[in-house]
């Protein structure tokens, strides 16, 4: 009897340490970062199948939504109608509860509008830069004079008064032209300066048209370069970074608010799988990515 009392011990304390040894595997498994992203993924369900984005023109015309948003719908089942105005439209949708989602271009106004209340948080998805096209001629030396200079190339344009092209939407791209101007002390008027009130691809157009120039994002200019004989005259600055922000719409500002699919296009954006997706964009037709991805 000593002798089985001492076995029965012995499988009781295999037991108990197998025991201790499982909990502790499993503490150590669901702590693995792939294993938080997985949750993070699967966490959202949305019933509703439908999503409103608001997004700037540049997504839209650069064709970037017709190379991601088919994936989208076929990893989440759900349909994104596409909303494609300037940046500062987007947000006043978002304020006025007529979008679940925004995909823009102008962080501060985006941090403001998430201060305020209209949206639940804000994170970087991607960015490129913007980029100062004219005619090839550049009528206002601004090849020789300041091809990576902003200020001084709008200085050029202002004082030999060349037809400027601005996008006049409150679009990020026009918030950014602006601001331009404000740095260098300049307020744009006269017939040289045209507001057209467009979209990217069409403000771009017209420029070419008028043998003018314009500040375009680079991935809208490289989308339709074939189309148009305006060359590249001033880049790669630094106040020419252009950063793109995604933000799920505060669903209190009414009971339509689909904050589920909202919530999911957020974490499929920002995933690592939709990043690669992004950074593949335009490699094949123009040997660089349109879009750098660049969530946290």
């Amino acid at each position: 009897m000593k002798g089985f009392s001492k076995q029965k011990s012995l499988v009781l304390s295999l037991c108990l340490l197998l025991l201790v040894l499982t909990a502790c595997g499993s503490s150590n498994t669901s702590s693995e970062p792939g294993d938080q992203q997985n949750q993070g993924n699967s966490a959202p369900v949305a019933e509703n199948k439908s999503l409103i984005l608001a997004t700037t023109t540049s997504t839209e015309n650069s064709g970037l939504l017709d190379y991601i948003l088919p994936v989208f719908k076929e990893e989440t089942g759900i349909d994104t109608k596409v909303v494609a105005v300037g940046t500062g439209k987007a947000l006043q949708m978002g304020m006025d509860g007529e979008a679940d989602v925004l995909l823009v271009h102008a962080k501060a106004d985006e941090e403001k509008f998430v201060q305020e209340g209209h949206g639940i948080e804000r994170f970087d998805v991607m960015y490129n830069d913007f980029i100062l096209v004219g005619p090839k001629d550049d009528p206002a030396g601004i090849k020789t004079n300041a091809p990576q200079d902003i200020i001084k190339a709008f200085e050029l344009i202002e004082e030999k008064q060349e037809n400027f092209v601005s996008r006049g939407d409150d679009s990020g791209t026009h918030k950014m032209e602006l601001n331009l101007w404000a740095e260098g002390n300049m307020e744009p008027q006269g017939d040289w300066y045209l507001s057209a009130g467009k979209g990217m691809g069409d403000v771009i157009m017209m420029a070419d048209e008028l043998n003018g120039y314009t500040l375009a994002d680079r991935a809208t200019y490289l989308s339709i370069k074939d189309k148009v004989d305006l060359v590249i005259v001033t880049e790669g600055e630094g106040r020419l970074f252009n950063q793109y922000g995604v933000i799920a719409v505060n669903p209190e500002k009414n009971d339509q608010i689909n904050q589920a699919a909202a919530q999911v296009f957020v974490d499929w954006i920002l995933s690592a799988e939709t990043q690669q997706l992004i950074s593949k964009f335009g490699m094949e037709e123009y040997k660089q990515s349109l879009f750098i991805p660049n969530a946290q």
